[in-house]
């Protein structure tokens, strides 16, 4: 009998730096030193560039699994803090400014409620459905796996902060993604035996070193939104867009991982999430958006915005994936080990 082997049992290493600003963080971990940023290195940073998308994911990680050799207790350190305070405002601001404004909660979501006739050229889902290789999908199990080996956690910050519908049918909800009081259906393990059987590594944080910034800012965006009160109702809109787009995705991906044979965990992963999730969309429209809305109305802009927002990185990391793959290129920023 194989033991299973948990992915999270240990903190990974702290990730190689990208820039001025991720190696001042990293430093000031590794080193248990104060963090030396100069105003400007802040200031001029590219809020969707690799430096400052790797520096957010390590300060976030603080919070989650942390990092070996990083005292705990860095997860509240001041200076630390206010350093992440600045980047998450350029980045949560250049989101704002990109993602369009109008419309309430209802508006955010009918585009994602209607499933596209056929592939408009911009979907990862439709292109490894249809001509994803292998090597393909390994690439794109190893970026997913900086959210999926701790799902559900980062949608958890926001259930203090919630109450009656909107907390129930969260609660409902996340209690599915974490195996419904089984360990062996966590769907972080799930992932991590889709993992396996790609013949990836299952450590947690193991493929930080390879994701480019796209795929950063994905697992970075629910991170912000998650850790900050006054912004529980983007966190709503984000799960919502999550739930709502899951069903016909994971279809195409179960799919995917079946024609090219890679194995019955991997393709375990993606068929569970399609009865699932399905419902899942019903129970965070009917229960959590509009219990919440109900309750505090005044919220909808930001509902709307967690929305849009979902939608404007995962087009980014989708327009970088294809791009790649389409050229014959990895999308990574280095190769896959065989």
């Amino acid at each position: 009998m194989t033991t299973y082997r948990e992915s999270r049992a240990l903190s990974p290493p702290l990730p190689e730096p990208r820039g001025t600003v991720s190696a001042s963080v990293r430093t000031s971990l590794a080193e248990g030193t104060a963090v030396s940023l100069p105003p400007e290195s802040l200031a001029g940073a590219d809020p969707f560039g690799d430096d400052l998308q790797l520096a957010l994911y390590v300060l976030y990680e603080l919070h989650y699994q942390g990092f070996a050799g990083v005292d705990d207790r860095r997860e509240w350190d001041p200076e630390l803090l206010r350093v992440r305070r600045v980047l998450e405002d350029r980045f949560l601001g250049a989101v704002r400014e990109a993602v369009p404004g109008g419309g309430g909660a209802d508006d955010a979501l009918a585009g994602l409620l209607v499933e596209p006739v056929g592939d408009d050229g911009t979907s990862t889902t439709h292109f490894l459905d249809r001509e994803g290789t292998r090597e393909q999908l390994r690439e794109y199990a190893a970026l997913r796996s900086l959210y999926h080996l701790k799902e559900g956690d980062p949608h958890a910050w926001v259930l203090p902060r919630l109450h009656g519908r909107a907390k129930a049918g969260m609660v409902a909800v996340e209690y599915d993604e974490y195996g419904a009081g089984r360990a062996e259906d966590l769907h972080a393990r799930l992932f991590a035996d889709l993992m396996a059987d790609l013949e990836l590594d299952i450590r947690y944080g193991h493929y930080v070193d390879v994701a480019p910034a796209q795929a950063l800012a994905v697992v970075n965006l629910m991170s912000a939104l998650g850790l900050q009160r006054a912004l529980r109702g983007a966190l709503v809109g984000h799960f919502a867009a999550v739930e709502v787009t899951s069903s016909p995705g994971s279809r195409r991906l179960a799919h995917a991982m079946r024609r090219t044979g890679a194995g019955a965990a991997a393709e375990r992963f993606y068929a569970e999430h399609v009865e699932a999730d399905a419902v899942h969309e019903q129970v965070v429209r009917r229960e959590v958006v509009a219990g919440l809305l109900a309750d505090e109305p005044r919220l909808e802009p930001d509902v709307a915005f967690g929305v849009r927002a979902t939608v404007l990185v995962e087009d980014r990391l989708a327009a970088h994936l294809l791009d790649a793959w389409r050229a014959g290129r990895s999308a990574l920023r280095a190769p896959l080990l065989p």
